[in-house]
């Protein structure tokens, strides 16, 4: 199956969505036919993230093709899952910071106070780092930047 989803996206060197009816490649192994065998008649697949990172989810349905609002609705749930579970990179210099702060146990203002920062610019800076790390609370995206080595 991996084989003919690789194929369909053009390989992993492309980003989006198709159908399984938009293969146009000889299927030797007849992975198709046996997905039909198990109810699996009608399927799309959607790749996304960089080369790195690269994320591919299928779905399929026995009685008809999937329509494009359905198509649109499935990619969406596959990228905020993907971004939800995929790693930064790193973390900015001043993003570091006001999570390492936070995590040593400074208030707000202490932390501001030692970067010498104002407390609202402190502030955005968590907001920033919450972002970068797609996590909902400052608790949550330190414990997210240890399990990923970045702090």
């Amino acid at each position: 199956m991996r084989s003919v989803i690789r194929s369909l996206l053009g390989g992993l060197d492309r980003v989006g969505t198709a159908r399984w009816s938009e293969i146009t490649i000889p299927d030797p192994f007849d992975i198709l036919g046996q997905a039909r065998a198990y109810g699996m008649n009608c399927g799309l697949a959607v790749s996304c993230g960089t080369l790195k990172s690269r994320t591919i989810a299928t779905a399929t349905r026995p009685d008809r093709e999937f329509t494009e609002c359905e198509i649109a609705e499935f990619a969406h749930v596959i990228e905020a899952m993907h971004a939800d579970f995929c790693p930064p990179l790193s973390l900015t210099d001043a993003q570091s910071q006001a999570l390492r702060r936070i995590a040593e146990g400074d208030r707000h203002a202490a932390a501001a106070a030692k970067l010498g920062i104002s407390e609202s610019a402190f502030k955005a800076r968590l907001s920033d780092a919450r972002s970068s790390m797609h996590a909902r609370t400052t608790v949550e995206a330190i414990q997210k930047a240890r399990s990923y080595r970045l702090l």
